[in-house]
């Protein structure tokens, strides 16, 4: 009978039984009666059987877990036959209808979990004769009702998770059995009335949790007999007032949030005592009074909040240590600033809208923090500015004629502030996400915006976790049109029936303090997913500034796709005045430059007579015969390290060509050995190359300036007249490409392939993100990977690198890279940003798995081009037959990484493509890689193989070498008529 009803049940929800343990057909054995844990990652779906029946004669399915595999379905019927079940746990699945009355008749369940799934329908009564329950969970539903009155009969029950189930009502007197509860979590539901006094009577409770719900207060004082309680959160009361007298006795807290509960008084003068306390969040309330001493001085205490209340008086003189996040904001607080405010360098410190009073001895503790107190005073009624734009958590960015400026400071954090130099705008942001071991405070995508012509402005967005606020200021008085900017990028699309497509981000939208949308969920609005949405506001400037808050008021899912997931989220904002204002629009840190007209026709002149001067020098200097090119060495920071040209003729005898290790475009690379024994790699700048004299001293001094474990060693370099050389670390086992292509004797198997394709990974990320100054490489492929003695890889070659700023693109005169690692917007338009590095980076890890080039003209038609090989795989789900038919074996989690990543890392819009620290964190598995369904244009939009496919004559690779200088050929453009055409081919044609 357990038999038939198990296989029924797997076949209606297409889910399959493990080999772990359903061995030889018998669902009994394995894993199922072992000591494997039921909830192993490795054994999804589980099942526990107990086999003490009848002598050990016969077996009992006890504990059925069906976890985080997106089935989809109903509660069958046949579930009643497993009457032995004690556990069952199908959370974060896409399973729909009723739960079911027949679940009523599973006596022995004590624990029934089926949370983050799409049941609807009432809570059936029935469940009220599961006597046996501890744990009940059925938060993240779309239950509706209210909770049955014999849920009070589980007098066992020590779990309930009730958060976001969609029921409403009143909490049944009933409960007031329920003794033995430890857990009780109850968010994001709109329950009423009042919290019920007899929790107070629960005194086993440990954790307890009121958010986003519709009570009113006061918060029962019977709380008080809660002496086990370590976790209380309740937020967003209605009505009646509560103090905190409820607390005094509440000492085993180590997390306290009342925030925005109507909480008024003082903060207890002994909170001191709370030993074990780490966060404190009594904000958005009315308390009143001075700050305790005693609370800055818990050495347990980390994160504390206290904004939005009416505090007053001074800032504590002392600070524990563990103290990092502190919010005093709005309130009244005035005085000095204590020696901890500069003290730490990781202390996040917000005391925006208070009444600190700056003068010459404090205006540097807090930077521009001046602009910011309660009367906003920067430019007070002497406004500059009548609009301003921010791209929220993300870098400047242009979009239909509007320049949205960077707010993507990686410093934002808990308890933050920001005020531009300009004294234009600024941020305030203040919350913690909960139970989030990765406080992230921006929401990265690689979606394309639908419902937009700039979806690029979408890609990144800021979210916050509680409190969220912009200011223009400076501004001139009047009436504003206030845009903001919206798409949900965070949840999957309903359509796609995942668990994580059932999540709802819910937040209120003040401006100018007035409260303009409540329970504002992003998608709803926008119809979806994914789809830009802007809300345009009508805002009036009377005091020169303007205030626009998002704020979470509890409500929402917390937890999808991840634990402590909620929260505003924004992409941008632009504020315009709805009137013709006369401001300068200059900083006032320029303003005086427009009445200095005098001074600067006074000195324009003998400027002018200067010039001429400098410019007849620089012409007669030009013409002198540069032989001396040590000069170059100077201004590049640090001098390199230098060896003399003798030194290094004798390391590589005299250039001996046995020692030849390779040659590309910038000359021939030799193995050298050191007076001192080390064996180096030394590159002989081709004389002839001008191409490669103009690259040196960017080449010394990029690579100089950077060391990390993946990329190559300069050890220095020779400058003697016109010989030019560079000494680098020696890698015994020469290039990637060899070792792939070539007929090298080095076997790569999966794991050394895949940890190749991870070190090139992080090695980039390096360059584009954490290196000073950030570096674009230019050339990423095959052959510019050396590997080690280790089999650790190193990027080399940076004679092609592209020093840029943080803040800008470029766009390059000269294409310089190799044909088929070359993005389509580098190749085409010069258009260089480390995206192109991304692109070439893609490539490369499609060879290292499929152990081919990119293009190799002896294989079948369709089986070319490497990329259109792989998108033809991946759409008919068989990506898995790129991998090498040489590796014996492989992992099939990474290699599928590895396809995913890649094809993202090839798309034709740099936007779409993944920053490199992304790409890391998708291969090694520490987030989850997107699904891939746009096809990149250049696939789709040309017939390759009616195309030619070069667009370089042999001779021509021939000449230029392996690196090609796109700049450096006759005819380096084809005509306007079909530039993009033969351009495209000519990228794809040429593979490597």
């Amino acid at each position: 009978m357990n038999l038939r009803a198990l296989n029924s049940i797997f076949q209606q929800w297409d889910a399959q039984a493990v080999a772990l343990w359903n061995i030889s057909g018998d669902p009994c054995s394995g894993t199922a009666v072992n000591e494997t844990d039921l909830e192993d990652r490795m054994n999804n779906p589980s099942i526990k059987c107990d086999c003490t029946y009848s002598n050990g004669t016969v077996c009992h399915i006890t504990r059925m877990r069906v976890y985080a595999l997106n089935k989809r379905g109903v509660i069958p019927e046949e579930l009643v036959a497993l009457k032995f079940l004690t556990f069952l746990k199908i959370d974060q699945n896409f399973f729909t209808g009723p739960l079911p009355t027949f679940i009523g008749n599973l006596s022995a369940l004590t624990l029934l979990s089926i949370a983050h799934n799409l049941f609807s329908g009432t809570i059936p009564k029935e469940l009220g004769n599961l006597k046996e329950l501890t744990v009940l969970s059925f938060g993240s539903n779309n239950f509706s009702g209210t909770l049955p009155p014999e849920l009070g009969n589980l007098v066992n029950l020590e779990q309930i998770y009730i958060n976001s189930c969609g029921l409403r009502g009143e909490i049944p007197s009933t409960f007031a059995n329920l003794q033995n509860m430890q857990t009780m979590w109850a968010s994001d539901s709109p329950f009423t009335g009042r919290i019920p006094d007899f929790i107070g009577n629960w005194t086993k409770l440990t954790s307890l949790r009121f958010q986003g719900n519709s009570f009113d207060g006061p918060i029962p004082s019977s709380f008080s007999n809660l002496t086990s309680l370590q976790s209380l959160r309740i937020s967003d009361i209605y009505n009646v007032s509560s103090s905190l007298d409820f607390i005094k006795n509440l000492m085993s807290l180590t997390d306290l949030v009342l925030r925005n509960a109507l909480i008024t008084g003082n903060i207890p003068s002994d909170i001191g005592e709370y030993k074990i306390l780490q966060t404190l969040d009594l904000s958005f309330n009315n308390l009143t009074g001075e700050i305790p001493s005693g609370l800055f001085s818990i050495s347990s205490l980390k994160s504390l909040f206290l904004g939005n209340n009416s505090l007053s008086g001074t800032l504590p003189s002392l600070k524990s240590e563990e103290l990092l996040n502190v919010d005093l904001s709005y309130n009244h607080l005035s005085g000095g600033f204590p020696s901890w405010v500069t003290a730490s360098s990781n202390l996040q410190l917000n005391l925006v809208a208070n009444n600190f009073v700056f003068d010459k001895s404090n205006i540097s503790v807090m930077p521009r923090l001046n602009c910011l107190q309660r009367n906003f005073p920067c430019n007070r009624n002497s406004p500059v500015y009548a609009n301003f734009s921010i791209k929220c958590g993300g870098p400047e960015m242009p979009a239909e004629g509007i320049v949205y400026e960077a707010e993507n400071s990686s410093s934002f954090g808990a308890a933050w502030y920001y005020v531009t130099n300009t004294q234009k705008w600024a941020v305030s942001n203040v919350g913690l996400f909960a139970e989030r071991n990765n406080q992230s405070y921006v929401e990265n995508t690689l979606a394309q915006v639908i419902a937009t012509s700039t979806p690029e402005l979408y890609q990144t967005s800021r979210m916050s976790p509680g409190s969220l606020r912009y200011y223009g200021l400076g501004l001139d008085n009047g009436l504003y049109n206030v845009s903001l900017f919206f798409a949900e990028t965070g949840f999957d699309d309903r359509r796609s029936q995942t668990w994580k497509s059932l999540g709802r981000r819910v937040f209120d939208i003040y401006i100018q303090g007035s409260l303009e949308l409540k329970d504002f969920d992003i998608s709803k609005e926008a119809g979806g997913v994914e789809r830009a949405l802007q809300k345009i506001f009508k805002a009036n400037v009377s005091e020169n500034y303007l205030e626009i808050h998002l704020f979470w008021a509890g409500k929402g899912t917390c937890c999808i796709p991840v634990q402590g997931y909620y929260g505003p989220l924004i992409s941008a904002i632009h504020v315009v005045s709805d009137f013709e204002s006369n401001v300068t629009g200059i900083p006032p840190s320029n303003r005086g430059k427009k009445s200095r007209l005098g001074l600067i026709v006074g000195i324009a002149v003998p400027v002018g007579v200067v010039s001429l001067i400098f410019i007849f020098a620089v012409f007669y200097m030009k013409r002198k015969p540069q032989h001396n090119n040590e000069d170059e060495l100077l201004g590049i920071g640090p001098r390199p390290n230098t060896f003399s040209y003798a030194e290094l003729r004798s390391a590589t005898d005299d250039f001996d060509p046995s020692k030849k290790l390779g040659e590309g475009g910038f000359g021939p690379v030799f193995k050298g050995t050191l007076s001192d024994g080390r064996i180096v790699a030394v590159k002989q700048l081709s004389v002839a190359s001008h191409q490669g004299k103009s690259q040196f001293v960017t080449e010394i001094s990029t690579i100089s300036a950077v060391q990390h474990r993946n990329l190559v060693k300069l050890y220095g370099c020779c400058i003697e007249g016109d010989r030019r050389l560079l000494v680098y670390e020696y890698l015994e086992n020469g290039s990637l490409d060899q070792a792939l292509f070539g007929k090298s004797k080095l076997h790569l198997d999966w794991p050394t392939r895949f940890s190749v394709c991870l070190g090139t990974a992080r090695g980039l990320a390096y360059l584009h993100e954490e290196s000073r100054p950030r570096i674009v490489h230019r050339d990423v492929k095959a052959s510019n990977i050396l590997i080690d003695g280790v089999l650790c890889p190193k990027i080399s070659d940076f004679g092609l690198a592209k020093l840029y700023d943080d803040t800008k693109t470029h766009i390059s005169t000269r294409v310089a890279g190799t044909i088929g690692y070359l993005a389509p917007e580098y190749a085409m338009r010069g258009h260089l940003t480390e995206k192109a590095d991304v692109f070439g980076f893609g490539v490369v890890a499609l060879e290292i798995l499929s152990g081919r080039p990119n293009s190799d003209n002896s294989l079948d038609t369709e089986k070319i081009y490497l990329l259109e090989w792989a998108w033809t795989l991946h759409e008919i789900n068989q990506s898995l037959r790129l991998v090498d038919p040489t590796l014996s074996e492989f992992d099939e989690n990474e290699a599928t990484r590895v396809i995913a990543v890649s094809l993202m890392c090839t798309q034709a819009s740099p936007n779409m493509r993944p920053p490199m620290s992304r790409v890391v964190a998708m291969l090694a598995g520490d987030i989850e890689v997107g699904i891939v369904t746009s096809k990149p244009s250049y696939l789709t939009d040309w017939n390759f193989k009616d195309i030619t496919s070069s667009f370089l004559s042999e001779e021509d690779r021939k000449h230029h070498g392996d690196n090609t200088d796109l700049s450096e050929l006759s005819n380096p453009l084809p005509s306007p008529v079909n530039v993009t055409e033969t351009m495209i081919g000519g990228i794809i044609g040429d593979g490597r």
